[in-house]
């Protein structure tokens, strides 16, 4: 890796935009490093240089790119943060001292990390940056594992599967994500890494590709006709996410549908959706595999039409179709609307990050434990996230396979305290009903209902509605010992 490489990488997407700081980094961070090597024997300098590659890859700002190149100088140089700041500015200098101060996160099980992560949640909440220069910086350590021992290794990979990678996810940065769960899977199952490679990469990816050409033909020349921009290509699933899934649902490699699919990239979001109707008339959709997250984006910011269709002799085959636009953000999320003046103005950065940062801050202001601030950010946002509707379209996301008391507790305690029933996509459902993305909802309520059942602790899934059932029962407790109580 070069210099040059980054520099060129960067003006792909700046076209004009001065470059000169962007050396002199180079030049400090050689310096810095000097005799410095890796493990493996390279120069330490090619670590910055790849660090800074990944930065420059996900169309990030100029500062965040130089800070990449210096993140490793205080720790492991002469050279110190002042010294930084005073030659490539504070902001640089801020971004490097944030990375490096999240360079001491360690695995070493919950109880002992604890305190270390709200850190961690915090300093994204507060630059988002930071985070990304992290990621760019664990990814290339992952890539060189092997000069490492096997515990040491074993480690890392841990606590990338712990800590990066669901941020990653949370952030929609789906290249990042994936690229280290798949390295960390060959180090910590390297045997069921090694079979579920054989069988999608011997056994079925040749086979897979001739299939897939053949739907891309029918595809294309259909379009062609249409006269409509297009671009097809094959996305397979990647390895970590199989063997999570089969994990999970006890299913074996062949009944996994989304382990390949045809990626459909068009000018506007107009050409998407007639693209999903020529897909259909094409072949049979098959039911319950629609998933509109153009009209309700994942949280992390993912927008994209999904269908499998009964494809060629029945085959179920899955369809991603989106815009360049959605297509950028489904491989590096929030980071392609990052823009580095917005910083600037906190209310502004604020607006414009996920809704998972402003609740990090909400439950930060709310909660002074740390042992509940942590429960409570992995229950309440580490997770899955659905969407669902009320009976006046408006949407509340939610943990997946949320409760309807859930739901009722999201809209407002009182509702929670006075469901008797609900409706899910207007049929009567149970309370302890699992909740799907894009179920309408409405709750039955009792205004007589003296408050919530013990028994639905059992099944929620949010903090807010345990937290708010569990008070009720304390208020009816305090209650009953008053009304009790002699008088004075």
């Amino acid at each position: 890796m070069t210099i040059n490489q980054v520099i060129n990488k960067f003006k792909e997407n700046n076209a004009g935009e001065d470059t000169a700081l962007l050396e002199l980094a180079y030049e400090f961070a050689q310096k810095a490093h000097d005799s410095q090597r890796r493990k493996n024997g390279e120069p330490y300098i090619q670590h910055c240089l790849h660090t800074a590659f990944v930065l420059a890859e996900m169309k990030i700002d100029l500062n965040t790119i130089i800070a990449g190149l210096l993140h490793d100088v205080p720790e492991d140089t002469e050279y110190t943060i002042k010294e930084i700041a005073k030659n490539f500015g504070k902001e640089v200098a801020v971004l490097v001292e944030g990375s490096t101060k999240l360079s001491k996160i360690k695995y070493r099980g919950v109880e002992r990390y604890r305190e270390s992560l709200r850190k961690m949640f915090l300093a994204i909440a507060r630059d988002l940056r930071v985070i990304l220069i992290k990621f760019a910086d664990r990814l290339h350590n992952l890539q060189t594992l092997d000069s490492l021992s096997v515990e040491k290794r074993n480690r890392i990979a841990q606590e990338t599967l712990e800590i990066y990678t669901p941020i990653a996810g949370l952030l929609g940065i789906w290249r990042l994500k994936w690229q280290m769960e798949d390295i960390c899977f060959k180090y910590l199952y390297p045997e069921e890494y090694k079979k579920l490679e054989y069988k999608y990469e011997v056994e079925k990816k040749i086979e897979n590709n001739q299939y897939l050409q053949r739907i891309k033909n029918i595809l294309s020349n259909k379009l062609k006709k249409e006269k409509i921009n297009f671009q097809i290509t094959n996305r397979f699933k990647h390895l970590y996410s199989i063997y999570q899934k089969m994990q999970l649902k006890d299913y074996k490699f062949n009944e996994i549908y989304d382990v390949f699919a045809l990626r459909v990239v068009v000018p506007t979001i107009a050409d998407c959706y007639k693209i999903l109707g020529i897909i259909h008339s094409l072949w049979k959709p098959k039911i319950n595999r629609f998933k509109d997250y153009i009209a309700m984006p994942k949280p992390n910011g993912y927008r994209s039409l999904q269908t499998t269709v009964f494809g060629i002799e029945g085959k179920a085959t899955e369809f991603q179709i989106r815009t360049q636009e959605m297509d950028e953000e489904a491989k590096y999320g929030f980071s392609t609307h990052w823009n580095y003046k917005t910083k600037n103005n906190n209310k502004e950065y604020l607006k414009k990050s996920p809704k998972w940062i402003r609740e990090i801050l909400k439950i930060q202001r709310e909660i002074e434990n740390t042992h509940d601030f942590i429960k409570q950010v992995k229950f309440d946002v580490f997770r899955d996230r659905i969407f669902v509707f009320s009976p006046k379209g408006d949407v509340f996301d939610l943990p997946e396979s949320a409760t309807p008391i859930d739901f009722a507790y999201t809209v407002h305690s009182d509702i929670g305290n006075q469901a008797t029933g609900a409706r899910v996509n207007d049929k009567i459902a149970p309370l302890n009903h699992a909740l799907k993305n894009g179920d309408l909802v409405e709750i039955v309520i009792e205004k007589k209902r003296k408050g919530p059942s013990r028994d639905w602790l059992k099944f929620v899934k949010t903090d807010k509605a345990r937290n708010k059932i569990k008070q009720a029962f304390k208020n009816t407790f305090l209650d009953n010992i008053k009304k009790y109580m002699p008088k004075k």
